[in-house]
This record gives C-alpha cells, sequence and structure tokens, in this order.
C-alpha cells in the first residue's frame, strides 16, 4: 500500500482566501500585525485549510469518495510559505493516516486519521 505524498507551500493569500471562504478571520492567521505579537510571531495557517489539501489528495486516488470521519491534531505550526510534506498511508479500506511535516525542520503539524465512503 503505497502512502500518497505531495509537497507543497500555503502563501498568506492562501489562508486569506481561506478565511474568507470559511469565515474564520482568527487574527493569528489573517493579521500580520497581531500575529507578530503572539508565540508564533506569524501567521499560521488553519488546520482545516491543511486537511483541504489532504481532501484534494485523497479524491484524485478515489474520485467518488465521501468523508466518512477525521480525527485531526496540530501540535505544531505550519507558516506561510514554507515548503510542506503531505502524507496520506493507508491504512485499510478507504482509511488513511494523514501526517504533515515542515520539510524545513520535519516538524509534525497536522497528524490524525481519516475514514472515506465510496461513492
Amino acid at each position: 500500500m503505497t502512502p500518497l505524498v505531495l509537497e507543497r507551500s500555503l502563501s498568506q493569500a492562501d489562508f486569506d482566501l481561506f478565511a474568507r471562504v470559511s469565515g474564520d478571520n482568527n487574527p493569528i492567521h489573517v493579521d500580520a500585525a497581531f500575529s507578530a505579537r503572539t508565540t508564533f510571531g506569524r501567521t499560521v495557517s488553519h488546520g482545516m485549510l491543511l486537511y483541504t489539501v489532504f481532501w484534494g489528495l485523497l479524491r484524485r486516488a478515489h474520485p467518488k469518495a465521501r468523508q466518512a470521519s477525521q480525527n485531526l491534531m496540530f501540535p505544531n505550526p505550519a507558516y506561510a510559505d514554507e515548503a510542506l510534506r503531505f502524507t496520506a498511508t493507508p491504512s485499510g479500506p478507504l482509511a488513511y493516516a494523514i501526517e504533515v511535516r515542515r520539510v524545513a525542520d520535519n516538524a509534525v503539524v497536522c497528524a490524525g486519521d481519516t475514514q472515506l465512503l465510496e461513492g
């Protein structure tokens, strides 16, 4: 069972667009001045934006699939314009262990699992 892997960077424009689409305008994601005063020091990705990238990756492998469940943790921040590696490792029928790591330091920024249903 071969993992699905994608390397991608998300930009501040991606964060801003996701905020508009989702309605999640938390300043930690979209306000550089606010974020600079936090422990993160700059804006961080929405967790569900990271999962949205996974959803696209999974849909390429399973075009008719529907989401059944997901469990996600976000142990470290993902920042704008940094390379991320998205890995979805099959763990059962239409089930995947998922993980996003920052390429620069290999830190996990998203980990969990998802179960799909065939459409």
